[in-house]
């Protein structure tokens, strides 16, 4: 049975899209792919802006990423958040369609990235990956139309409980007959995500948890599924 000492093809090993590749595969890769860098950023470290655009992808290992985007008051509204085995960025050969976002770390985030010029190659030579990546594409896709018209056509409480609910399907543990969401949560950051100021979502997320649809506490957020989806329908 062949292994993967090499720490970088382990690393490589680990990204969803190349999961299940044979380990020659992997190795190939590694070799075609000499710029390829990991870099361990900070929370809340901008990645890309508007205006300095990151050609390559770029994969998360551990750790978890937030997309976004500003309108002309300056509001932010969520794209997407990326936790391990997503990915972003441009290459000549498609988009993820985070061109024109800002990319953050939400915590402490590792990233592997291969620069443009070497991941093209491997998309000629290997048409599985190819597959890989538009079916990525069309996920993304599809995610970011349901996010964006949600967040458009819902008063500020069912984007609040849209918003919470998508994540809690992500990224959450049950507890007590909720589902705790895994990411620590200011109120000023929840309002950053979907585009209002920190005091009106603090009024909905009292109201929300008054009605037992959720459950807060300092930077925890438990929601009841069963309740919520319930208003979402």
């Amino acid at each position: 049975m062949n292994r993967i000492e090499n720490p970088r093809l382990s690393l490589l090993s680990q990204i969803k899209i190349f999961e299940s590749l044979p380990v020659e595969i992997i190795h190939e890769i590694d070799q075609l792919t000499k710029g390829a860098n990991v870099n361990t950023l900070p929370k809340n470290s901008i990645i890309q802006t508007p205006d300095n655009q990151r050609n390559g992808l770029f994969f998360v290992i551990t750790g978890k990423l937030r997309l976004y985007k500003t309108n002309s008051a300056g509001k932010q509204y969520t794209v997407c958040i990326l936790s391990e085995g997503g990915m972003f960025g441009e290459v000549e050969s498609f988009s993820l369609g985070t061109s024109g976002t800002y990319v953050e770390t939400m915590e402490e985030t590792m990233i592997y990235s291969i620069p443009s010029e070497q991941f093209e190659p491997l998309l000629s030579k290997y048409s599985e990956l190819t597959l890989r990546f538009l079916s990525e594409m069309s996920t993304r896709l599809r995610d970011q139309d349901e996010l964006v018209e949600k967040l458009v056509f819902r008063d500020l409480r069912g984007k609040v409980l849209y918003f919470l609910n998508r994540l809690s399907k992500k990224f959450s543990v049950e507890e007590n007959g909720y589902r705790k969401i895994d990411i620590p949560l200011t109120h000023q950051e929840l309002a950053n995500m979907i585009g209002a100021t920190r005091e009106a979502v603090s009024l909905v997320l009292q109201e929300l948890s008054n009605e037992g649809i959720l459950a807060t506490s300092r930077r925890t957020v438990m929601i009841d599924i069963e309740k919520a989806m319930e208003e979402l329908s």
